[in-house]
């Protein structure tokens, strides 16, 4: 299990000053919790992270008391890499619950060996979840698409015992034509029309 985080009220003001410390600025709500502004400190989530995964159940003691919780969001600051808020969700160990999960593709594709370009254009899906069986991310095998072939969230249903809450048509990785050629045609063109004609 992973560390238990201590968490400790605060108040909008003093967020600055929290930062400063080496706390996080935060919010916990959800199961058996009344929704409230609290802080965590830095170091401590950072290594709860590592342990459980960005989609890990976590141990939060708020007011003395010990809930469940996952990280439902977060924001960063780009420029620094830190982490500047973060929303908890008390949860019921018991229950299901709808959670992003990271798609991760795996194998080396058929197309791409061929010239093709292998492209994600969706890198989540939603799922629901026993708490203690959330993945870190989905693997999905791209190794036997070609080019022109195209994965979607229907090819992918019933691979475990999460349901995936996206529609069917839901894009998860295409292989597409190699640009190159598409390039050299365009170029073909430009040079017979810029040749000069005997009249000129």
């Amino acid at each position: 299990m992973s560390t238990l985080i201590n968490a400790q009220k605060r108040k909008h003001n003093e967020n600055a000053s929290l930062r400063k410390n080496g706390f996080i600025p935060a919010v916990v709500y959800g199961f058996q919790v009344e929704s409230q502004s609290i802080a965590v400190n830095e170091k401590d989530l950072a290594k709860t992270l590592r342990e459980v995964g960005r989609n890990g159940v976590m141990k939060l003691e708020v007011d003395g008391k010990t809930v469940n919780v996952v990280m439902s969001d977060y924001q960063m600051n780009i420029l620094k890499g830190q982490m500047i808020h973060a929303d908890f969700l008390a949860i019921n160990m018991k229950e299901e619950l709808e959670v992003n999960v990271s798609v991760t593709l795996k194998g080396d594709s058929v197309g791409v060996s061929e010239g093709g370009i292998l492209q994600q254009p969706n890198r989540e899906v939603t799922i629901t979840v026993k708490p203690s069986e959330i993945p870190e991310s989905i693997e999905v095998d791209v190794s036997r698409m070609g080019i022109g072939d195209t994965l979607t969230v229907a090819e992918i249903r019933g691979i475990s015992d999460y349901t995936i809450v996206n529609d069917d048509d839901y894009t998860l990785a295409t292989v597409s034509a190699p640009r190159v050629e598409e390039e050299e045609t365009e170029t073909t063109e430009v040079e017979e029309t810029d040749t000069p004609t005997e009249d000129s």
